[in-house]
């Protein structure tokens, strides 16, 4: 998660909310890293959770990415745990809750429904002061700005 939140300082330094995500194989060897680049990249699709999946799949050449875990600083939301679930992701590990968007059980839990072709094991609240400061944090700053 560590590395995660390095990637979602990458993203804050360009002024983009700061989410980071990093997709590893069985080994526990990096297949990806990313960050939120939607502005960046005038993508709505660019989450940082997309763009790893994006970059396994062509490094893996494949589109299920069978037996990896994805560490995210926040919980998916629903359109990439769409994503997660079409991938064959085995599980997704995250730090904070995201009550107003989370797909991976704050709003909605796409991770485990029986009329979906495969479930993700999901593990929560990893680093989640940490993650939780950062985009807290973030989101003041931006507050702030708006109000001077």
């Amino acid at each position: 998660m560590k590395l995660a939140l390095e990637q979602a300082e990458k993203a804050r330094q360009m002024n983009e909310v700061p989410v980071g995500a990093l997709l590893v194989d069985s080994t526990g060897s990096i297949l990806a890293r990313a960050f939120n680049q939607t502005i960046h990249m005038n993508d709505p699709t660019a989450h940082a959770e997309v763009l790893v999946l994006r970059q396994t799949g062509h490094y893996v050449q494949n589109y299920r990415l069978l037996n990896t875990t994805l560490y995210v600083t926040i919980e998916p939301c629903v359109m990439c745990m769409g994503a997660i679930v079409h991938a064959r992701v085995e599980r997704v590990v995250f730090g904070a809750r995201d009550p107003k968007w989370g797909g991976a059980g704050s709003l909605y839990n796409l991770a485990d429904r029986n009329y979906l072709n495969h479930s993700v094991k999901v593990i929560s609240g990893v680093y989640e002061k940490e993650c939780r400061e950062m985009i807290q944090s973030f989101f003041r700053e931006k507050r702030k700005s708006v109000a001077r």
